[in-house]
């Protein structure tokens, strides 16, 4: 089954050899359950440095790359200002000239500069590979793990915003939708930098996560397990666009189990939830305000239903379904 290894796996095989990082007194974020971003203390503040890889078609992954990457590192309260690329291409017909040039406007977009990296064929691979490292600088690390009972929970666009874009790209002609929808719904790639919505909201947050696979309610669950608390939302609270509402009752998925890049999820103190919201509109963002942190067993409760398990996105087995033909 494609999508994250599970937390248990991680618990057992990856959190606990980590080299010197446990004795290391500059590492102030390591390794942990729902954190997507480290953090290092270094003179000119908190080091923020996140990784991700990133396999679509050419067209699409030098920029979706770029603001994968540098959401995280956003999310921890950080502006991104340095990225590593590594390109695997599966022959030399891949279109290194298209990567690199989506890669290179990407990063102007967000104000980062390339600084290394490396390109390679391989062929075993169908379809090219990058993988990227984001770095930035904070005087303010905010984690995964902040979240406080009491505590108010913002999610800024809407939920499925990349989920979205990907149902009109990869299934849009297999769908019943209007062309226009379609269309519209295309345009979602535009949204996925979540830079502008950490940077208005950072100064009040708790807590900050980049939904992406398992989208929204993942993330949330998420948020919960890395600050051991209960998060209570209303679905009805969650905004969900006309063009994702239709794309998903189409393919018959949740709106808020689709890859969820380019929505914001933060906590912040109850008393601090207007003067954040405003400041998100004041940065030209919409959001609102989508639940509570409460004290209690890690988890997440959705109108009364109590998710304490992964959370896997429900394109994976569309992608499948229509693969085999079905």
């Amino acid at each position: 089954m494609p999508g994250k290894v599970p937390p248990d796996e991680l618990f057992a095989h990856v959190f606990e050899r980590t080299g010197d990082a446990d004795v290391d007194e500059t590492v102030l974020q390591g390794p942990a359950d729902g954190e997507d971003a480290a953090a290092i203390d270094w003179p000119g503040g908190d080091l923020v440095v996140s990784s991700d890889p990133i396999s679509l078609a050419a067209s699409q992954v030098g920029n979706l790359g770029v603001h994968v990457a540098c959401n995280d590192v956003a999310a921890s309260g950080a502006d991104p200002r340095w990225l590593t690329v590594v390109v695997l291409l599966p022959d030399e017909e891949a279109d290194l000239e298209m990567i690199t040039r989506d890669l290179d406007a990407a990063a102007s977009e967000v104000g980062a500069s390339i600084v290394g990296g490396h390109s390679e064929y391989v062929d075993q691979l169908e379809r090219p590979l990058v993988s990227l490292t984001a770095m930035g600088a904070t005087e303010g690390f905010v984690p995964t793990g902040g979240a406080e009972p009491g505590d108010t929970v913002l999610l800024t666009k809407a939920a499925g915003v990349e989920g979205t874009a990907i149902l009109a790209a990869d299934f849009g002609d297999d769908l019943e939708v209007e062309a226009d929808v379609v269309d519209r719904a295309t345009g979602f790639l535009e949204e996925i930098s979540v830079v502008p919505d950490a940077r208005a909201v950072r100064e009040y947050a708790t807590a900050m996560h980049d939904p992406t696979e398992g989208g929204v309610a993942a993330g949330l669950l998420e948020l919960a397990r890395a600050s051991s608390v209960r998060i209570e939302v209303d679905r009805e609270a969650v905004p969900v666009r006309e063009e994702t509402e239709r794309l998903c009752d189409a393919a018959d998925v949740d709106p808020l189990r689709i890859f969820g890049s380019g929505a914001l999820l933060a906590t912040v103190p109850s008393e601090d939830r207007e003067d954040a919201l405003e400041a998100l509109e004041a940065a030209g963002l919409e959001a609102a305000t989508i639940g509570t942190v409460a004290e209690g067993e890690p988890k997440l409760t959705l109108d009364g239903e109590s998710i304490t398990e992964p959370i896997a996105d429900d394109l994976y087995p569309l992608w499948e379904s229509f693969d085999a033909g079905e």
